[in-house]
């Protein structure tokens, strides 16, 4: 007897159904309406794996086409009494291959049993027939007409299978149809909007059924969209840091770093010596300090010609790498040979000290030195040693043991610092005239005169004025970006366009920018002021000159520092601080942000090809707080276990945390750049109060050659509110302050302006010891954001897609209720509509608790994690190499003439298909507005004597009356209803537009 056989292999991303975020799945599979057959149950697994086969029998082989395979996965609620729903696949029979050698293994995406389902995930199946006695295997085809046909066995060759006409209407089955791989390359494609396009016949079958969006029920047509790789996922860990153990085996006094593991660290601090005697014959010193434990050592710098130097350096050594019993303190005499000893201090570990904060610094003591042999000898050196943790204050300036063999002059690069952005401020110029302008050339009796404003790097320019007078007006303002504290000059220089290309200058006036006023509020702007303008004079005796000028042009100026705006650096959609300048203007913090950046694992060596290492840091930034990580030497899974800790004033703010690998240890390199290894966002609104958020997130970075996974970076994330009344009142107030909609500024404007925001933060942070480098603030800030992309266009494309595909399923559920497919819930449409006509104050009370329910309902399914990284959603992981390699290219950009014909004409190709949807809803436009504006005369007259007479019915007739006829014809039973398209979508395609008058 033939046999239908279903492999169910694995699924992956299931829904949890047990209320702790996770579920207990099986499968459950029936054909032909038979005794089903499930599989073993997975407890707590939302990615089983099964590999189990299903055997049925198959009564009629030729009958297969027309049969059905359910597959639906169930949660194993109370040990098999009960079971929830998780999602199903149907598979008709005329999809499955002819054979087992010909069977491939397909992901199906689960589908909902209903609109209201909350279901995500999919399943891998492998089914096939296995048909005994036949020496053809089974094949299926689909017709032009609709019927299904199969090849029979030997022993029926000829009998040809008729398909029996059913009066009941069968449920709708969707098939998928699949094809072996074929060995022909495929035709050279090009990336767009929709997918991959190319001149080519449309393909009969596919290859295998890929993911779609999973928001909202099936509709007619699904986006295809590939599933995302599971290695780009979050992973959550619990560590064991104080917070989760609820300092069970921990010190209380630890509480500060409680988001983090604790790391035992071995301190030395070196302070100075005194009365050391002198080693060489010359009669000189130059002593130094080296500190040994086992194979680990540090030294300190050595000082010339000093008995009695001071260090002042504190040296720790991991208690995990930890030797030795003893800790060798020698002080040594530097020589151009080998360096004499001039005594040495040995404590043993078990007597060390262990200091928690908060206690107070260990003192230092003095301590005689030893020789070789024990016996004390004449110098003195003072030392603290003692066992702490990472909560020690001496923790960002010690010098690490990892860090040995890194010079004195690189060390400052390794450490953990705090940075602070520097205030900024929006300054407004207004260049309103100028008067009595002496121009170079005497006689002339007029000037094409434009002002030239400039503010550090920023440089603006008005328009020329010709004039046949002295006198220039210009009234025009301009905006730039000045950070505290105020150690610019605004230079405003007046030119004369003699010629093309040749310009005189007619005076300058150089303002500081500490003497503008600060304006708060949207009210009056300062009073504009006369500013002299002075020609500049070169040479000696310039000084002189300009005390002697007794006349001078005139400029008459409008300024001011706006101090109610917030200055923005980053993106609005990501941004981490929508404070205004102005200290006053600022809101009470709502609560705090505690960050532990614990550790990260499978780091790529990002120096060298081969057994290359990797120096990685972290960078967090949230508002003006940035903060970096102490540098880990050669690991390729580092621990830092530093927690940091940023006041919240807003809600709907993110925090940026990227990972570098430094490149300025090897030293005297200025040019190298700190490559980046990723970075996370996570938004503070997704995040619960008082919850601690420990997971692996992944770490990726867009390069040209495509989307890489560079490790994976561990964080413990703990949101607390100390205003719960201020953060619910955050959520009605504007996001900008309440200059940014008074007094708007234009989003060209807009885009310049951060520009220059971002170019003064990285300059000031590049100031800083160690410097914050420029590549690293950039890459945090996203300075790339607004450059154009393909590959960002298509996502951003498809995220449209998805919002609209809520609508659809609105729009297939109408349909299904006017189609009658399920008349249960037809009936109750019908009779909730007629409830609500009668009773119209029913109506918005019974939206707002529909929503209510919907949103009680959907709690169960919130999300658990935080959200990263989606390179699904990013069209990253498929992105096509050409695609990379346009949004990597420089501007303006220096790719070959062919690369670029090959961008021109795929951007034709694109555009012209956006031209087409935005020249069809301006068709659709231009119809409505035809309607009563008489284009077509007839078309407009049978309107309005359409409206007259639904006037006059519609006064006469009682409303409840009306609604109810229009509302049971839109609901009528499809046997009132035909195929072609109704009146009134006739009447309105009919209209005119401007379609057929354009070029």
């Amino acid at each position: 007897m033939a046999k239908l056989v279903v492999e169910i292999l694995d699924a992956s991303d299931l829904m949890p159904k047990d209320g702790q975020g996770s579920a207990s799945p099986f499968v459950e599979v029936d054909f032909d309406k038979k005794q089903p057959l499930r599989t073993q149950t997975k407890h707590k697994d939302l990615n089983p794996v099964w590999n189990e086969k299903l055997v049925f029998d198959i009564d009629n082989p030729r009958d297969l086409p027309n049969r059905t395979i359910d597959v639906v996965v169930y949660n194993d609620h109370k040990g098999g009494h009960h079971k929830n729903f998780l999602g199903r696949v149907r598979i008709s029979g005329a999809s499955l291959p002819p054979s087992e050698s010909e069977a491939a293994v397909q992901r199906y995406p689960l589908d909902k049993r209903g609109l209201f389902s909350h279901i995500k995930g999919d399943i891998a199946l492998r089914v096939y027939p296995v048909l005994d006695g036949c020496s053809n295997s089974f094949a299926a085809a689909p017709k032009e007409n609709g019927v299904e046909s199969a090849e029979s066995c030997e022993h029926d060759e000829g009998e040809v299978y008729e398909k029996k006409t059913r009066k009941k209407k069968e449920k709708e089955v969707r098939t998928f149809h699949s094809i072996p791989t074929a060995a022909a390359a495929p035709p050279p494609v090009f990336p767009g909007f929709g997918g991959n396009y190319q001149v080519r016949e449309k393909p009969v079958a596919v290859e295998q059924r890929t993911d779609f969006a999973r928001a909202g029920p099936a509709v007619p047509m699904q986006m295809q969209i590939p599933r995302q790789n599971p290695e780009f996922g979050l992973v959550e860990t619990r560590p064991p840091v104080a917070a989760r153990m609820g300092y069970r085996g921990v010190d209380k006094t630890a509480s500060t770093y409680d988001l983090v593991e604790q790391m035992h660290y071995l301190y030395v601090n070196v302070v100075k010596a005194r009365n050391l005697p002198v080693m060489d014959i010359s009669g000189s010193l130059d002593p130094y300090v080296e500190v040994k434990l086992g194979n680990y050592k540090g030294v300190t710098k050595h000082l010339e010609k000093n008995q009695n130097p001071v260090w002042n350096q504190i040296f720790a050594f991991s208690k995990e790498r930890l030797q030795s019993n003893l800790i060798e303190i020698t002080v040594k005499d530097k020589d151009i040979g080998k360096d004499d000893t001039v005594g040495k201090v040995v404590f043993d570990l078990s007597e060390v000290p262990v200091r928690v904060p908060p206690d107070s610094p260990l003192a230092p003591q003095w301590y005689k030195l030893e020789d070789k042999k024990g016996m004390k000898m004449q110098g003195e050196v003072m030392l603290a040693v003692w066992m702490g943790t990472q909560a020690d204050e001496c923790f960002p300036e010690a010098r690490h043991s990892d860090a040995y063999s890194v010079s004195h002059e690189s060390l400052a690069h390794t450490r953990s610092k705090v940075y602070f952005s520097p205030k900024l401020y929006y300054l407004r110029v207004n260049i309103i005239e100028a008067q009595d302008l002496v121009p170079w050339e005497k006689g002339r009796g007029g000037v094409n005169a434009f002002a030239k404003i400039q503010l550090g790097n920023q440089v603006k320019v008005t328009k020329p004025f010709p004039s046949r007078s002295l006198n220039a007006i210009w009234n025009e303002e301009f905006m730039f970006v000045a950070s505290e504290p105020f150690e610019d000059f605004i230079m405003i220089t007046i030119e004369d366009r003699v010629a093309q290309g040749k310009d005189e200058t007619l005076g300058r006036i150089i303002i500081r920018v500490k003497d503008v006023p600060h304006r708060l509020d949207h009210g009056k702007l300062p009073d504009p002021r006369w500013f002299n303008l002075f020609m500049p004079h070169f040479g000696e005796g310039g000084a002189e000159k300009k005390k002697e000028i007794k006349f001078a042009s005139k400029i008459h100026l409008c300024l001011c520092l706006e101090a109610g705006y917030h200055v923005l650096d980053e993106s609005t959609h990501f941004s981490s601080d929508l404070q205004p300048s102005a200290k006053l203007l600022k809101k009470p913090s709502i609560g705090r942000l505690e960050v532990g950046i614990l550790s990260a694992r499978n780091l790529l060596p990002m120096k060298g090809k081969d057994g290359g290492t990797t120096d990685a840091y972290c960078v967090a930034k949230y508002g003006n707080k940035w903060i970096r990580t102490r540098t880990l030497l050669d690991s390729l899974a580092p621990k830092w276990n530093e927690q940091n800790t940023w006041e919240v004033y807003d809600p709907c703010t993110v925090i940026t945390i990227g990972v570098f690998d430094n490149c300025q240890i090897s030293g005297s390199k200025d040019d190298s750049r700190d490559q980046r290894i990723g970075k996370v966002r996570i938004r503070l609104s997704t995040l619960e109060a008082d919850r601690i958020y420990t997971h692996y997130y992944p770490l990726l970075v867009l390069s040209p050659s495509g989307l890489k996974k560079h490790g994976e970076l561990q964080l413990a994330l703990r949101f607390t509110c100390t205003a719960w009344v201020n953060m619910v009142a955050q959520y009605g107030r504007p996001l900008l302050p309440k200059m940014h909609y008074v007094q708007p500024i234009s989003v060209l404007h807009m885009d310049g302006l951060r520009h220059q925001a971002m170019q003064i933060v990285a300059q000031r942070l590049a100031r800083a010891e160690p410097p914050l480098r420029r590549e690293v603030v950039e890459y945090m800030l996203d300075v790339d954001y607004h450059m154009w992309s393909l590959r960002r266009s298509k996502a951003n494309f498809f995220r449209i897609m998805s919002l609209l595909s809520g609508i659809t399923a609105v729009c297939k559920l109408y349909n299904d209720i006017c189609n009658w497919r399920n008349p249960v819930t037809t009936c109750l449409v019908h009779v909730l509509f007629l409830i609500l006509v009668c009773y119209p104050e029913l109506i918005l009370p019974t939206v707002f608790f529909y929503l209510f329910v919907i949103g009680v309902w959907n709690y169960r399914y919130r999300p658990r994690h935080p959200p990263h990284m989606d390179a699904r959603l990013s069209q990253a992981e498929f992105a096509h190499p050409d695609e990379l390699m346009e949004e990597f290219d420089t501007f303006p950009t220096t790719q070959p003439s062919e690369f670029v014909r090959v961008r021109y004409d795929r951007l034709r190709h694109v555009a012209g298909r956006v031209q087409t949807v935005a020249g069809d809803l301006a068709t659709q436009g231009e119809r409505a507005q035809a309607i009563l504006s008489w284009r077509d005369p007839r078309a407009t007259a049978i309107f309005i004597i359409f409206s007259l007479i639904c006037a006059v019915f519609i006064y006469v007739t009682p409303f409840p009356f009306v609604a109810v006829i229009v509302g049971l014809y839109l609901l009528r039973h499809p046997r009132f209803r035909h195929k072609m398209p109704s009146v009134p979508v006739n009447f309105f395609k009919r209209l005119p537009s401007n379609s057929d008058i354009l070029l």
